[in-house]
């Protein structure tokens, strides 16, 4: 890491294309520029061979009423990804948050369970043989979960239980054979209790749904880093070694760094934001190659970060590889070093 991230970049050799690099990389879309600004749709272009919606596939998005599916967003996030031989992956089909007020109308179990089925049916139907790999449940487990069995509210919880998660992965097997179900989580990777509690609550979820024969390909590790806690190296690298144990496969789903506790100088809090970034990447390759990695947003213009974690000294964050002009940072060479292959 050292000679990778200490070599000045002027002196560094250009960046391989990631069309190159035998681990797909890819980025999530804003609608916004995607429409408006050819900087960031070329930069899009020019560095991923994956994306993913940041809006567009939740339910927020889809569903203003019961009765009502909206997929102009999704569509022309498709018709770009096509359009330029990109991979969209599905963003997602069951999740407590971004959920329409009408929702909160469900009052039963068997309520509950046409809405759901009929939901992924729809969605995955549309799109069968398109999208091939789908957070089909993201973030199901507490942020400190009370138990092993720990599963977070959300309507679905309140009205089927545990069960909700198995029925959504079997529906979405039956819409559509052949794509890829993924459970997407975060805060999976930190040093501590809290984070050592949400592993092993993620495992025997994950296991349970194996043993009882559900459909399920892989994990997506999220990757939302703090550049103030440490990775669980040893722990993260356990908790991929038993994925692979139980046949699934590892993606990294919306990585970036938080850096609002990090040093001010941009070229300083560069290089933390990269190292930090290595250290994950490198405990996941320590047990298993993950088959994609994607950052959640592609510059540093268009990032979730500043809404929940603006510095306090108003300098900008820097959360993403390429910075607001769309010049690459340390970040994306730790991208491209992974990228090209097992370590």
């Amino acid at each position: 890491m050292g000679t990778l991230l200490a070599t000045p970049a002027a002196a560094q050799p250009p960046l391989r294309s990631p069309a190159e690099w035998t681990i797909p990389f890819g980025a999530a879309l804003r609608d916004g520029p995607l429409a408006d600004e050819p900087d960031y749709r070329a930069a899009i272009v020019k560095h991923c061979r994956q994306v993913v919606g940041e809006g567009g596939l939740k339910w927020f998005d889809l569903r203003p009423s019961r009765e009502r599916f909206v997929f102009d967003q999704a569509d022309k996030q498709l018709n770009f990804a096509t359009g330029n031989g990109l991979e969209l992956r599905g963003h997602t089909l069951v999740w407590y948050g971004a959920m329409p007020d009408w929702t909160k109308t469900i009052a039963s179990a068997a309520e509950a369970e046409r809405e759901l089925v009929g939901h992924i049916e729809t969605v995955m139907g549309r799109y069968r043989g398109r999208i091939k790999s789908w957070d089909v449940i993201n973030e199901p487990i507490p942020d400190d979960p009370a138990s092993r069995s720990d599963i977070r509210p959300s309507i679905w919880q309140q009205r089927l239980g545990e069960s909700h998660i198995a029925l959504a992965l079997r529906a979405a097997a039956r819409t559509d054979p052949a794509a890829k179900l993924i459970i997407n989580e975060y805060d999976i990777e930190f040093v501590g209790d809290r984070f050592r509690r949400k592993r092993d609550a993620m495992l025997r979820l994950v296991r349970d749904l194996k043993l009882r024969n559900v459909p399920l390909h892989g994990i997506g590790l999220q990757g939302h880093l703090r550049g103030d806690l440490a990775i669980d190296r040893e722990g993260l690298s356990a908790f991929v070694s038993e994925m692979r144990a139980l046949g699934l496969e590892v993606l990294v789903t919306e990585l970036d760094v938080v850096d609002d506790r990090l040093p001010a100088p941009p070229e300083l809090r560069d290089m933390l934001v990269a190292a930090r970034a290595y250290e994950f990447l490198q405990a996941i390759h320590a047990a298993a190659r993950p088959t994609a990695v994607l950052t959640w947003g592609i510059t540093d213009k268009y990032s979730w970060v500043p809404l929940w974690f603006k510095r306090g000294d108003g300098q900008p964050n820097r959360p993403l590889p390429l910075d607001e002009a769309y010049r690459p940072k340390p970040l994306m060479r730790v991208l491209e070093h992974f990228g090209q292959g097992p370590r």
